[in-house]
């Protein structure tokens, strides 16, 4: 699987979608946004269903988050990119910052409780600690904005992106409260159609997926 450092060169024409895992307002939702503006974002519910929309003609590309400098790797999607029958085209690095939101009116002073995704709220946690505030595990960050939105609980509030703060009509009470400036996520652009980058045009990554023993040392001895 062979890519250009950024991006694919075709032009991408309105109306194409790109496919990405979580409810709007994700972080990877915000990924696609920043890669690729022209092109509508489709949500999807799980990794396997972005991959077939791409198979299915249904969506040009995935945006597909594969490691995060503090989280590490995300494991689930190397476990499918093997079988997955698509080519990496690009890749997306997304600086993320976290937000904490709540209902219009609310305050510092009045929750108590934080909604997000339990890697989210591990990385914010001095900030947490800080307010004194009650992390609650959700599934999702942008999944947490929806039901903090829906709930009109002035208690309750949300660590989520900007993107999904502006989608479901949150105030930010206070931004960037990520404990690591360097919180980074890894994204690869999967498409159907390989698209090999010229050598002579700039840095380009050529990813090899193959198998070892399960032995000591089996990759340094690969």
């Amino acid at each position: 699987m062979t890519g250009a450092g950024n991006g694919p060169a075709a032009t991408k024409a309105t109306g194409e979608r790109i496919a990405y895992q979580g409810e709007p307002g994700a972080n990877s939702h915000l990924a696609c946004r920043e890669a690729y503006r022209d092109l509508d974002a489709l949500a999807c519910p799980t990794f396997e269903e972005v991959l077939h929309a791409v198979r299915s003609g249904e969506a040009r590309y995935a945006m597909i988050p594969i490691e995060n400098s503090v989280a590490g790797r995300v494991a689930d999607i190397h476990h499918l990119l093997p079988d997955a029958d698509l080519y990496i085209v690009g890749e997306h690095f997304l600086r993320v910052r976290h937000q904490l939101m709540a209902i219009p009116g609310a305050g510092l002073n009045s929750i108590k409780r934080v909604l997000s995704h339990t890697h989210a709220l591990g990385q914010c946690r001095k900030k947490l600690s800080e307010l004194g505030l009650v992390p609650v595990p959700e599934a999702d960050t942008a999944g947490s904005a929806r039901v903090v939105a829906e709930a009109k609980d002035p208690e309750l509030a949300a660590i989520a992106s900007s993107l999904a703060a502006e989608i479901y009509g949150l105030d930010i009470l206070a931004g960037d409260v990520e404990d690591e400036l360097h919180n980074t996520t890894r994204f690869v652009i999967l498409a159907s159609e390989p698209d090999d980058a010229d050598p002579g045009s700039g840095p380009v990554i050529t990813t090899f997926i193959f198998r070892v023993r399960n032995v000591p040392a089996a990759l340094y001895k690969a």
